[in-house]
């Protein structure tokens, strides 16, 4: 009993009820922060301490090849090995190759290296667009249909159903998604949505194939169920074959994949399909400072829709830090500069470079910080650029240290423990690794890389051995080839630079949240779409979960130095950035945010209330009052905007969201001052749309 006490030793009493609960269905809902990769690994371990399974009867499945590797390494820590934690594409992929001569008989084909050659052939089949951009976008649609198990025969009728937007016309991209399979199949081979299909058919189809897995495994772990697609639960019903041994861990709050076929309903209803499922929530934010929970739980609260009302709310367990930041600034590169100037001092502070991070909806946004970082001489890396063991640096690091190890007297296993570090850094002092940062490495970064990633591959032995003290140098090599596999690099000093979807899992002392206007968070062409926007919420709340101790909110009123200052600060941080901080006035508003800033904030029209809630801000009023829209100027503003959408070959949400439509109905603007205080109307559209909108408001007024 002594080696179960271990496995539940330091938890908390929901942390624990997950990892005792017995075999059958169990379903964790797991905050931001509350220790679910803990807990999932720790009752991997009880159940195979307490002899209910073997290790080698277990497949843990997750999203990630880091996240896999994260698992791997916290069970070999607890002295579990044998536990198969993989990818869900790694694990069809090896089961696929193994079976594959009896469930389809011959050689394996082999995995697509790159679609977009037969993906180029299907477009120009098909008469559609074949520029870079537009093969992107029909390859993407490809994997959502495939994700959602969407055949190509059925794709438009999926996709009118779904009224999804698509890259071309529905029919066109229908073609193209036939000609695809037929060039793909033709030449034999698979892309990464196949490995999952066929390993799914051959569990189906093929009886034998169904009966040595299932012989094999027993027992299943999926983290991240929230983001499960319908193929990927598929593939989890064939592993399962009927059985119901099987622990789900996911946070609804956390969906933030659903236009690649993701679904939180799989989670939402798991309590529906196992009624005899034991239920666990975790709540205690063991990651982020109480002032940090409270602006997550802010962020969250004012979620909409069914996943809103499973929400979990976080309880901040850290002793209490500094108040989130929120600051508002004239320009996109003033505010580049201004969170480069903030990192220094943090920095200078204290903080480690590779602590901190600065986050952004998309990825255009990071060249402006890269240069206002570079300016300062602060060191970074922008997560989603060269992978780590693809670094010049490395491969040739790895390369040296694995010639070292054939040479050493008696093998690589003859040398352990401390001499391991020792023989390690050695090694890469050839390379160029030395116990300080070269001389003036602020202002050459490519110097200072190499030194850090050098650095990186050292501790990365230094933490083998803390871990494993019998380690061997063997090990070591074994455990640089284990992560080059699964793309599960060490930690190298440097400020991250990454998107908010890059962001998803991990978590930094220092986040800094940038570029929060309306347009890009939410993005624009989520507009007119709740269910889209209020994913974009949640990735807001998946930014700011990120965070342990600093959380900085900026915004810029204008893209460029000396630009028009015409953007909002996304609609999302009304009610969290507080009423009486000088960055919650709107853009026009008293420079002090006194009283000609707070007559300018979001107020109902009727009553004078301050407007908190995102659909209330949009049409000027509280929704509980009755609406006063003129019906006849509604349509006419409906007529108009489909022209114009059509005019230019865009969607209709694209000139005004419906939301503003109705506001101006209700409203009914009689200059350009009435239209700007519109939300959705700013110096483009009104430069574009102003004179139309105001001429078919007056003709209604008469």
């Amino acid at each position: 009993m002594a080696a179960d006490r271990s496995a539940t030793d330091g938890l908390d009493p929901e942390q624990r009820a997950a990892v005792v609960a017995p075999r059958g269905p169990v379903c964790v809902l797991a905050g931001a922060g509350t220790g679910k990769t803990r807990t999932i690994t720790r009752r991997i371990a009880h159940l195979a301490r307490t002899e209910q399974v073997r290790p080698g009867q277990v497949l843990a499945v997750t999203f990630t090849a880091r996240a896999a590797g994260e698992m791997r390494t916290r069970l070999r820590d607890l002295g579990v090995g044998g536990v198969q934690a993989r990818t869900f594409h790694a694990a069809a992929l090896r089961q696929l190759r193994y079976f594959w001569p009896r469930a389809v008989g011959g050689e394996a084909w082999p995995l697509l290296d790159n679609k977009m050659r037969f993906v180029g052939q299907a477009a120009q089949r098909a008469g559609a667009a074949t520029n870079r951009e537009s093969l992107r976008d029909l390859a993407s649609e490809i994997e959502w249909s495939k994700a959602c198990l969407v055949a190509p025969d059925r794709y438009v009728e999926a996709v009118t159903k779904a009224q999804r937007d698509t890259p071309a016309p529905a029919d066109q991209v229908a073609q193209v998604y036939t000609a695809y399979e037929q060039y793909k199949n033709r030449a034999e081979q698979l892309d990464f949505e196949d490995l999952l299909i066929h390993t799914a058919g051959a569990l189906e189809e093929t009886a034998e194939v169904a009966d040595e897995f299932r012989e094999r495994y027993r027992c299943f772990v999926v983290d991240e169920f929230q983001d499960v697609t319908p193929l990927q639960h598929r593939l989890l019903d064939a592993w399962l074959g009927g059985r119901d041994d099987l622990t789900v861990v996911g946070d609804a709050n956390q969906t933030i994949y659903s236009f690649a076929g993701a679904s939180p309903t799989y989670l939402l209803d798991f309590p529906r399909r196992h009624p005899e499922a034991e239920v666990v929530r975790l709540v205690r934010d063991y990651r982020s400072t109480p002032q940090v929970v409270a602006a997550a739980n802010t962020v969250i609260g004012a979620a909409r829709g069914r996943a809103a009302g499973s929400r979990l709310r976080l309880e901040g367990q850290r002793p209490p830090g500094p108040a989130p930041d929120f600051s508002e600034h004239d320009d996109e590169p003033a505010e580049a500069t201004a969170v480069a100037e903030r990192i220094r001092g943090l920095i200078d502070d204290g903080v480690p470079p590779a602590e901190i991070a600065v986050l952004f909806r998309i990825n255009a946004q990071s060249e402006v910080y890269e240069q206002a970082l570079s300016d300062l001489g602060i060191a970074y890396q922008v997560r989603g650029g060269e992978r780590f063991f693809q670094r010049t640096e490395v491969k040739n690091a790895i390369a040296a240290l694995r010639t070292l190890g054939g040479r050493l007297e008696g093998g690589p296993d003859a040398v352990v423990g401390a001499d391991v570090v020792t023989t390690v850094r050695a090694a890469l002092g050839e390379q160029g690794l030395t116990d300080t940062p070269p001389a003036g490495s602020a202002s050459d970064g490519a110097q200072r890389q190499r030194w850090e990633s050098l650095r990186a591959l050292a501790e990365l032995a230094g933490d083998l051995v803390e871990a494993l003290p019998e380690a061997t140098f063997g090990s070591f090599l074994a455990e640089l080839s284990t992560r080059m596999q699964a793309q599960h690099p060490p930690t190298v000093q440097g400020v991250t630079l990454a998107s908010l979807h890059a962001a998803k899992g991990l978590e930094w002392d220092a986040v800094f949240l940038v570029g929060l206007v309306d347009g890009t968070l939410p993005i624009q062409h989520a507009d007119g779409d709740d269910e889209a926007v209020e994913e974009e919420r949640r990735l807001l709340y998946v930014g700011v979960t990120r965070a342990r101790v600093h959380l900085h909110i900026s915004w810029a009123l204008a893209r460029q130095s000396g630009g028009r200052r015409s953007r909002r600060r996304s609609r999302f941080l009304y009610g969290l950035v507080p009423e009486d901080h000088p960055a919650a006035r709107k853009p026009g508003s008293g420079i002090d945010g006194g009283p000609k800033a707070k007559a300018a904030r979001a107020a109902c029209r009727i009553c004078g209330k301050t407007l908190a809630d995102a659909g209330a801000q949009k049409i000027g009023r509280c929704t509980d009052h009755p609406s006063d829209v003129d019906v006849e100027l509604l349509d006419a503003l409906r007529t108009w905007r489909s022209n114009e959408a059509k005019q230019r070959s865009v969607p209709a949400y694209v000139v005004f969201t419906d939301a503003t439509l109705v506001a101006l109905a209700e409203q009914r603007p009689q200059d350009t001052k009435g239209l700007v205080t519109i939300p959705g109307i700013g110096a483009s559209k009104l430069e574009r749309y102003g004179e139309d909108v105001l001429t078919m408001v007056r003709e209604h007024a008469g």
